[in-house]
């Protein structure tokens, strides 16, 4: 009988200490910029240069969907291009994105069709393009009024070639 204490106590005592708790912090990992390519936004009246900026490309489903989310900050001359297949109306929101926004959505002849501008950090309202758009140009709150941008000026961008 004592021998059968002993093991049932050993065992609860196992038990309560495998089961115990332990801190466990989550430690997040900040997502930081990644040049991909070069963008040059132009005047539409006459094709002056207005600013240039270093860009991420969003092309694939998970880039698209992630898009600038969980991040801390961008710096003024950066930005992300959401580069879709085909020209429709877009619709974004702001769910895990931590820094306001301006959002300039382009056509397939990478014309300004409409902006949304200051879009507010974590607001999932539904942030529409109001025209159809095939490309979708994420900067930093307020890019889009200290530029003068309007609709109808351009972008252009290249691609840096990948690494093997």
């Amino acid at each position: 009988m004592k021998h059968l204490a002993f093991i049932l106590i050993c065992v609860l005592g196992l038990c309560l200490s495998s089961c115990k708790e332990e801190n466990k912090t989550i430690k997040q990992v900040e997502v930081t910029f990644t040049k991909e390519g070069e963008l040059t936004l132009y005047k539409g009246i006459n094709d002056t240069i207005i600013t240039k900026l270093d860009i991420e490309i969003a092309k694939t489903d998970q880039e698209v969907q992630t898009g600038l989310m969980y991040r801390e900050s961008m710096k003024k001359n950066q930005g992300m291009l959401f580069v879709f297949p085909q020209i429709r109306e877009r619709s974004f929101y702001m769910k895990n994105t931590r820094i306001p926004l301006d959002l300039i959505f382009l056509d397939n002849n990478k014309t300004i069709v409409s902006f949304q501008e200051n879009a507010k950090p974590f607001n999932e309202a539904s942030l529409p393009s109001n025209a159809p758009a095939q490309f979708v140009l994420e900067v930093n709150a307020g890019f889009a009024e200290k530029w003068l941008l309007e609709v109808g000026d351009k972008m252009d961008y290249y691609q840096l070639k990948a690494d093997k």
